[in-house]
């Protein structure tokens, strides 16, 4: 990747907390996602599970973020908050816009293509790989205190205050320059 394409992680910019783990049976650590992730060929949330958060979580948020995409700002794929902490695991599809897989009382908000759902990864043609990051933050509050009519700014403010630890996987996918 250019020097450019470097950008910050939305996290970045938050105060440190501790770290636990997430794991995925579709997304290997810096690898590349399979087109079940991607918005032309699947647009499929994958399964994530996490373990090691600290004992006062009260509940999880989940998003994904592709910090390289010019825009200026980054894209967001994913956002869901007010996960209950007695659930460590999503399955693959859980993103979706009928919340299957969903537990009760998770909030999903608009991400940047404006639906209620995960996104698939889609940079432009030629543009080379973005990275994909998925986070878990163990939040210290069962709900975060927004509703599903905020942006993924609003509740990055929430969790910037009430995070109390993260977990992240990071993939990468390309589409290659056509002709």
């Amino acid at each position: 990747m250019t020097e450019l394409k470097r950008r910050p992680l939305p996290h970045d910019f938050h105060p440190p907390v501790p770290s636990f783990t997430v794991t995925s049976e579709d997304i290997e650590e810096g690898g590349a996602l399979k087109d079940a992730q991607s918005y032309a060929a699947g647009n499929t949330s994958p399964q994530l599970r996490w373990e090691g958060f600290p004992p006062e979580t009260k509940s999880f948020a989940v998003t994904c973020y592709d910090p390289d995409a010019p825009t200026g700002s980054g894209f967001w794929h994913w956002v869901v908050f007010d996960i209950p902490v007695s659930v460590t695991e999503l399955p693959a599809g859980a993103g979706g816009g009928t919340f299957e897989g969903l537990p009760a009382g998770a909030v999903h908000v608009r991400n940047d293509y404006g639906t209620k759902d995960f996104g698939g990864a889609a940079p432009p043609p030629g543009d080379g790989p973005h990275r994909y990051v998925f986070t878990v933050y163990a939040v210290d509050q069962e709900k975060l205190g927004a509703d599903a009519d905020v942006t993924p700014a609003v509740v990055g403010f929430d969790l910037r205050f009430h995070a109390i630890a993260r977990a992240q996987l990071i993939g990468e996918y390309e589409n290659p320059a056509k002709g």
